[in-house]
Formats: C-alpha cells, sequence, structure tokens
C-alpha cells in the first residue's frame, strides 16, 4: 500500500513540474545541445518551395546538408520567426510561411522551437494560434507565446528531460513590432521583474540548466549593444548558465566562462532567410555540451559550425540551401554554380566570432 501511495504521489508532483515529452532516464553522463538561429520566411522563399503542378511546398531542400549535424545533436533548438499556416502566406512585414516548414524542420532534426519574437503577432490571434497548433500536431517542444495562461503555465518554463538530464528553458522578446498582443494570447515580453520571477520558478524544478533564449539587441549590429550586455550579467546573477541571442539577423560573439560555467550566445545571426546584404546571409549553430557527475552539472564544450544560405539557380528557379561553410571549404559539398558570396562570408564571420572568448569553430564531419 505505501509503495502504491509514493508512486501516486510521486506522479502528482511529475506533472505539478510541467514536465512535458519526458524522455526516459539512462545511464549518459554527457548531452548535446545545438542552437540555430533566425528561421525567416520571405517571399523569395516561399516562392522556391511551391510546386506549381501539385500546389505543394517542401523545404526539404534547404536543409538536406545540415540535417546530419541537427539529427546527430541530442536535442536542438531555433528560432521560428515566423507564424505558420495563415494565408496569404507573405514574408516581410506579416510573416507566415506553409505548414511545411515546420513539417520539415520536424524531419530534419530540430526538436525545439521559440517563438516570442517581434514577428510573434504579424497575424494577430490566428496566426499565434495557428502556429502552436501546428507545432503542437508535430511534437515539437514550443515555448515564448501561449493561447491562453493554462497553456503558459504547462510551458513555461519549458521542462526538457533527455539522458538523465533536465533543462529549463526561458523565452522572451524586446516586443511585437508595435503590433498589441491579441486578447487572451500572451507572448513573453523582456520585463526585468518578471524573468526574476520565471527563473526562481524554473529552478524550482530542479534543472541541471537554465537556459534564456533572448530576442534581443538591434539589428544588423555585430557587437551586442549595451542592454544585451547588462541583461546578460543580470540573467547570469540570477542563475541562467545559458543565455542564446536572436534578433540582430548577423553574427555577433560568443563568451564562454569557464569559471562561472556559464555562456553568453549574443546573435546567433540568420539560420535561413532571403536577406542577402553582407554578413546577413549566414549564421552558426552553436553546439553545447553537458557534462554531469554526482555533484553538478558543467557546460563541458562550447563550439561554433558556420552555416552559409546558398542560394542557386536549379531548374530555372532560385534556391535557399542552408551549407556548413566548413563543408564547402573541404570540397565535400560540389556545385556546379559556384558559391558566390560564401568565401567572402566566411571571412566575414570569422573576423566577428575572433572576439570569442573561449569558444572555437568546430569542423563537423558530415556525410553527403
Amino acid at each position: 500500500m505505501r509503495k502504491i501511495v509514493f508512486f501516486a504521489i510521486t506522479l502528482l508532483i511529475s506533472v505539478n513540474q510541467q514536465v512535458i515529452h519526458s524522455q526516459s532516464i539512462n545511464d549518459s553522463s554527457t548531452l548535446s545541445l545545438l542552437f540555430l538561429g533566425d528561421i525567416m520566411g520571405h517571399d523569395s522563399q516561399i516562392a522556391a518551395a511551391y510546386n506549381p503542378n501539385n500546389k505543394t511546398y517542401n523545404y526539404s531542400s534547404s536543409f538536406q546538408y545540415v540535417a546530419p549535424i541537427i539529427s546527430s545533436a541530442d536535442i536542438t533548438f531555433a528560432n521560428l520567426e515566423v507564424t505558420l499556416d495563415c494565408k496569404p502566406f507573405k514574408g516581410y512585414p506579416s510573416f507566415s510561411s506553409p505548414k511545411e516548414l515546420a513539417i520539415n524542420m520536424k524531419e530534419c532534426g530540430i526538436d525545439v522551437t521559440v517563438t516570442a519574437n517581434n514577428h510573434s503577432c504579424d497575424r494577430g490571434r490566428k496566426g499565434i494560434d495557428r502556429t502552436i497548433a501546428i507545432l503542437d500536431s508535430l511534437d515539437f517542444y514550443r515555448t515564448g507565446t501561449f493561447i491562453d495562461s493554462a497553456d503558459k503555465n504547462n510551458n513555461h518554463p519549458l521542462l526538457i528531460e533527455k539522458k538523465g538530464f533536465r533543462i529549463a528553458l526561458l523565452n522572451y522578446t524586446y516586443g511585437t513590432n508595435g503590433i498589441p498582443v491579441p486578447k487572451g494570447r500572451i507572448v513573453n515580453l523582456i520585463e526585468k521583474k518578471q524573468i526574476e520571477i520565471d527563473i526562481l520558478k524554473a529552478k524550482n524544478l530542479n534543472p541541471d540548466i537554465v537556459i534564456a533564449f533572448m530576442h534581443w539587441g538591434l539589428e544588423y549590429q555585430t557587437s551586442p549593444n549595451k542592454s544585451q550586455i547588462e541583461l546578460a550579467d543580470i540573467l547570469h546573477k540570477k542563475g541562467v548558465q545559458l543565455v542564446i541571442g536572436s534578433h540582430p539577423h548577423v553574427l555577433q560573439p560568443m563568451e564562454y566562462d569557464t569559471i562561472q560555467n556559464q555562456a553568453t550566445i549574443y546573435s546567433l545571426g540568420n539560420f535561413i532567410s532571403a536577406q542577402r546584404t553582407a554578413p546577413r546571409d549566414g549564421a552558426a549553430m552553436v553546439k553545447i555540451e553537458l557534462t554531469k557527475d554526482t555533484t553538478k552539472t558543467l557546460i563541458s564544450k562550447v563550439n561554433y559550425i558556420l552555416t552559409y544560405v546558398h542560394y542557386p539557380i536549379i531548374n530555372k528557379k532560385r534556391d535557399f540551401i542552408v551549407v556548413p561553410v566548413a563543408d564547402v571549404e573541404n570540397g565535400l559539398i560540389s556545385n556546379n554554380n559556384g558559391w558566390g558570396r560564401l568565401w567572402d562570408f566566411s571571412k566575414e564571420a570569422r573576423a566577428i566570432l575572433s572576439r570569442n572568448i573561449s569558444v572555437t569553430e568546430l569542423i563537423p564531419v558530415t556525410k553527403h
């Protein structure tokens, strides 16, 4: 009888702690996390994905060369900076992409989407609702925007369990381009007092690490501004070990403090978009390795992998394809159309990231 009561209490505690999509625990002591930058959906990307013969969309070619890297990580996170499935499908300034974008994201190995960004409210209530419905139907972990307070309670902080690790994820945006959040819907905004409350709530879930994915900073600036630096410092002091940034659409430096067991990635850049002006046409995937023993969890490795959005014309049609820069440099991917600006992007990106602190480039071992 005592065993039955104990099991029931344990189950109730698990539910109250909002553990969703939990994975079985094994004896592994390391966990790999991969973070991707902005996933955009400009008009030309939508056109590239469209097949006029059967009137369907397919984005799989966009991810074909990075899928092996994405799927090799234990958990992959991405900033989804569009709404989904709200016709007409359009890019800037009011983004909405077909649901196939999310389907192909899932197929290539992306596990977690953060949705609090300045385009969260582009299509009003329907945009928030449809985006969440599609992400849930595909079994994504997701946080940042919510259909109501109950949804927020279940997904914020987002607690992910895998391989014996507990990850608590928070996500916020500086704003929504002046568009009011629809009544009843919730978008997490950067409000310092509320964030402090949320960090305490996250820590009460007994995670191995707390991560804050922040939509912040100034667009197209390759250095973090004063606000980013100050907010990152506050987050770390309050107990966030890993801060990940998006919104500038370009790379910004990365810092790994091995003494304090903390890392800050100020901006990952555009993972995929149609923005072509230098240096907006590429990004970095950041790979984090966590190591856990009986007493503590450490951020044991922080590395980046440069990626470039190639846009060749294939069969008289423009496409947008994310390629690992090192794979091109090492001749692992061939292309008869040439690589255009990739060579200049690689120099620009490495110049920006030369200001990194203890974060070095990782050359992936991939097969194509």
